[in-house]
């Protein structure tokens, strides 16, 4: 499908993207911004900002929505990585960090160690940094779930991605809708005061009504923040384009997501789980 003129993007130029870029570079650090290929890159790197994956840049798990790659890392983690991103943080100079990671069910904690490892670092090096973790699903096992909210993120989001009629199309089969709805509801009862926060793509076959539902659905899991956004396709592999959501229709399911009492919900085509994520603490309209 040809793409309408609303998705119309920048490269990625400017010296402050050359600038992030040549940081994350030095340290040996993976982002989503560039392993998902976001449309975003060019406007978050110049505004000196970034998502930073954890784990390296393979993925268990097969989603069809994504072009990460994909495959089996048998078990291999950096254990320096956490320094690592310590340092490029300081040198980046940065009020809000994402730190995400790709699934890791070769590991026996299945990737939540290097989470919290990583968020007590950032957090004795620089008490003021306010640190959003979205991480995978770890399987919904609560003990992992407490290691990283144990940690100290000030944002704990985990991406529910699609509707539930086209989850099991859409994610992995170690996935599932209610799985994800219930790592959210978890961490909720187990720090209430933590802001949780999901993700949505519209664009592959749902409709308003399954969406409004799913939003009812975060909301009961006493989901705070929701981020939602136009599906593109980012390589064949992936699922095509169902159809472009216009930009007043983004504008409508904002508006009802607010009705239903998320403290905050970004809708728009171009918006992604991390997009603006500061805003939450350092924008006064939020």
């Amino acid at each position: 499908m040809r793409k309408p003129s609303w998705l119309k993007t920048r490269l990625p130029l400017g010296e402050e993207f050359n600038r992030v870029n040549a940081i994350i570079s030095k340290y040996n650090l993976n982002t989503v911004c560039s392993s998902a290929r976001c449309p975003n890159l060019s406007e978050c790197w110049n505004s000196g900002t970034a998502t930073i994956m954890l784990l390296g840049d393979i993925c268990t798990r097969h989603c069809r929505f994504c072009s990460v790659k994909t495959g089996n890392p048998q078990g291999r983690i950096d254990p320096d990585e956490p320094q690592r991103v310590a340092k490029a943080v300081k040198e980046l100079g940065l009020k809000y960090l994402v730190l995400t990671s790709v699934d890791r069910d070769d590991l026996s904690d299945l990737g939540a160690g290097i989470f919290a490892r990583t968020v007590k670092i950032l957090k004795s090096q620089n008490p003021e940094i306010k640190i959003e973790v979205l991480v995978p699903d770890f399987g919904g096992r609560e003990e992992l779930l407490h290691l990283v909210v144990d940690s100290g993120p000030d944002v704990f989001a985990h991406n529910l991605e699609t509707v539930e009629r086209l989850s099991s199309l859409v994610r992995d089969h170690r996935s599932s809708y209610h799985q994800s709805l219930g790592v959210l509801k978890k961490v909720k009862n187990m720090a209430p005061t933590l802001l949780t926060k999901s993700g949505l793509m519209l664009g592959l076959g749902e409709t308003k009504q399954e969406v409004l539902q799913t939003l009812a659905d975060l909301r009961s899991a006493g989901c705070d923040i929701v981020t939602i956004g136009q599906y593109l396709q980012p390589n064949r592999r992936c699922l095509p384009v169902a159809r472009y959501w216009t930009p007043d229709e983004f504008k409508e399911i904002e508006a009802e997501g607010r009705k239903m009492g998320f403290r905050q919900v970004f809708a728009a085509p171009l918006v992604r789980s991390s997009y603006q994520a500061e805003k939450i603490f350092f924008d006064e309209r939020a």
